[in-house]
């Protein structure tokens, strides 16, 4: 239906026609159109504005990752996008479907460099170094084709953030437009049955097959589980694949644990990963590979497979055991096998980094079956890719290959928003807690009960362990003072507890997730006690 909008209305009705129900961000002056367009249907869509860009930008990052739907953000042009640049690196990273909706100076003055408020050189460049896809409203018309654009790109094929760029004159004109009736179609490649059928072939000559899952498989458990246990093949999961297939059964392993494997094994099967195993672990001319990503351009990044399946996991993963079932390939149980390897690779666990996974299990049985852990780079937030069980996809949210250090605490925080009534615990040092430490004020503001772990060994751990270890004890630039953390929470209106203890952190979880609100529980450690061998993240070559 053709409509007089200004820009701004055009944008809120495209974010509807997407079931946008949630919009993190900070309003400003060049978005001033937006957010008065916004204010009629802010019961339809639920504004979340922070304190900071980048915590309203790692929201947005937490509640896809979580949901699996578009995580959408907006700030202001120049410094409010550029604070928003290390969410959209880790989005990108992980591949999470999340959109920046920013302004730009003002139309008349658009590279001009007279040194207008907010303007940076080449800000459509620097979107297009973190975003799969960004583009600029001349116009206000424009704005419904580039609306349903940004959300075709963000959905199809491999998930990735993008961008829209709409200065405020454009925000404000007024313009007769119009939706095309349909959204367009989100595509996906479609298997091809030749070379499924080449797959199986494969796969059904192989001894000793092995799965690795990342990211790209996180919708398709089902289709991998069934394909495992076809199979009796071990699913081998590192960061972004945990939970896929649920630590409970016997062929879910962590990839160090799953690392004497590779040695022996003749197929890998690599389902929406990045098969970094492959470049780290070796590969020779016995090791035969199969690939389903929906990124062509990640099929031959790391070693050109024997056979690519560019397409969905779940729909490549079933097609696979449809014909797999068909030609009755069957397998030996082998889960006396794998659960050995498991159990052997915790009692090590439990030897080396006892600690940490006393502390881990407390987490565990604290948190229910379906609750959603955000990890940080601390050590015992590195240590849960190893030694936490993880139940769901989705349940375990990393930084993937960004490690980006203080991402934790606000993206837990847009985690929570989406989890609804899942309880979700964001595990946090002192020194990356302090990043987006006062989106605590977010949280209370927004009521959103989010608990927050601070592990405080008052210094950067990780930095200081590795100057301690392998630079003669030549620590610097480490050492960090601290507020009361306890104290502060309470001063935000929050709930603070202290716990100097495993057992006294199971109490202080139980009386967290029974509040209200949000809640911050200080954990003082030392360095020295939740230092940990790095060799356990196993990475040298087992094969030539």
């Amino acid at each position: 239906m053709l409509q007089k909008l200004t820009g701004g209305q055009a944008l809120v009705a495209g974010l509807q026609r997407w079931n946008t129900d949630t919009l993190f961000g900070l309003p400003g002056v060049h978005l001033d159109h937006f957010f008065a367009a916004l204010y009629p249907v802010k019961n339809k869509i639920r504004i979340l504005h922070s304190r900071h860009e980048q915590g309203a930008a790692y929201m947005a990052l937490g509640y896809a990752m979580v949901s699996g739907r578009p995580g959408i953000f907006t700030v202001v042009p120049g410094p409010g996008l550029l604070n928003t640049t290390s969410a959209l690196a880790t989005a990108y990273a992980c591949n999470a479907p999340v959109l920046c909706i920013t302004s730009t100076v003002n139309w008349p003055l658009l590279d001009k460099n007279y040194g207008s408020l907010h303007e940076i050189p080449d800000q459509p460049g620097v979107l297009a170094g973190l975003t799969k896809w960004s583009a600029r409203a001349n116009h206000a018309a424009e704005i419904p084709e580039l609306i349903d654009e940004a959300f075709r790109q963000m959905l199809s094929g491999r998930p990735r953030p993008v961008a829209l760029e709409v200065p405020p004159e454009i925000l404000g004109q007024v313009a007769m437009m119009q939706f095309p009736e349909e959204k367009p179609t989100i595509n996906h490649p479609t298997p091809d049955p030749e070379k499924i059928n080449a797959a199986a072939k494969l796969i059904g000559s192989a001894k000793e097959p092995l799965i690795i899952v990342g990211g790209g498989a996180q919708d398709a458990g089902r289709e991998v589980l069934q394909l495992a246990e076809l199979l009796q093949a071990p699913v081998i999961s590192r960061q972004m694949g945990r939970g896929i297939v649920s630590d409970e059964h016997h062929l879910s392993i962590q990839a160090s644990a799953g690392h004497q494997l590779w040695k022996t094994a003749d197929l890998v099967i690599g389902i929406g990963t990045r098969l970094q195993h492959v470049r780290e672990w070796g590969i020779d001319d016995d090791l035969k590979v199969i690939r389903i990503d929906l990124d062509p351009l990640e099929m031959a990044r790391v070693a050109p497979p024997t056979i690519d399946l560019v397409a969905d996991s779940g729909e490549a993963s079933q097609a696979l055991y449809d014909v797999l079932k068909k030609q009755k390939v069957s397998r030996v149980d082998q889960s006396a096998k794998f659960k050995s390897i498991k159990q052997e690779f915790r009692k090590e666990l439990e030897r080396t980094i006892t600690r940490q996974v006393e502390y881990l299990d407390v987490i565990r049985d604290a948190l229910p079956e379906n609750g959603i852990l955000v990890d940080e780079l601390t050590q015992v937030g590195h240590v849960t890719k190893l030694a936490l069980p993880v139940y769901n996809a989705r349940s375990l949210l990393t930084s993937g290959y960004q490690g980006t250090l203080g991402y934790g605490f606000a993206t837990a925080i847009g985690a929570q928003v989406a989890a609804g009534d899942r309880k979700v615990l964001s595990i946090n040092g002192d020194g990356g807690f302090m990043y987006t430490m006062p989106e605590l004020a977010s949280a209370v503001l927004h009521n959103i009960p989010i608990v927050a772990l601070v592990f405080c060994d008052k210094s950067f751990g990780n930095v200081e362990a590795i100057q301690q270890r392998w630079y003669d004890g030549n620590v610097i630039a480490t050492r960090l003072h601290n507020p009361d953390f306890v104290a502060m929470a309470e001063s935000f209106g929050a709930l603070g507890l202290k716990a100097d203890s495993p057992e006294e952190l199971r109490t202080a979880i139980d009386t967290a997730f029974q509040h209200q609100g949000p809640a911050v529980i200080e954990i003082p450690v030392t360095v020295e006690e939740m230092g940990w061998p790095w060799s356990l993240i196993i990475k040298e070559k087992v094969r030539s």
